[in-house]
């Protein structure tokens, strides 16, 4: 499983031009779902990424998680990220998930979040989704459960 996470000051998500998902400051998390993906790969990474001290202090350091912060998660699903452009000019696909076993695993980290005390907003699996964000840092960090 793979999580590329942004810290933003804003962020949401559409789809037909009507918003479904939308948070102030915190993460916006695009979930990229493998083929050898478990649920033991969604409980470690909701809880590593609610863990995550990407956040400034009282003393300007980073050093603060999402809940010291009051911050928010935003969860976007994109099988994109396991994108292999190795070989060729046209990306390969072959180690995303099906889109079954992507959209089980894509909920149940949404549930695992929930379940560790936050609410997060979420974009819909296997939509046309546009996201807009105004990036706080820039911050960008990349996170995956293979070889954890």
């Amino acid at each position: 499983m793979r999580l590329l996470i942004q810290r933003v000051r804003r962020a949401s998500v559409a789809v037909d031009g009507v918003c479904v998902g939308s948070i102030e400051r915190g993460l916006l998390v695009f979930v990229g779902v493998g083929l050898n993906d478990t649920s033991e790969d969604v409980t470690h990474l909701a809880s590593k990424l609610l863990k995550l001290r990407v956040f400034e202090d009282d003393q300007g350091r980073t050093n603060g998680s999402l809940a010291e912060v009051s911050g928010r998660v935003l969860v976007v699903s994109q099988f994109t990220l396991y994108g292999d452009c190795r070989k060729g000019n046209r990306p390969s696909f072959t180690a995303a998930a099906v889109p079954e076993m992507g959209e089980r695993l894509y909920l149940e980290f949404l549930k695992a979040l929930r379940g560790l005390g936050a609410d997060p907003e979420s974009g819909r699996f296997g939509a046309d989704m546009q996201v807009e964000l105004l990036n706080d840092g820039p911050m960008t960090l990349w996170l995956e459960s293979e070889g954890r």
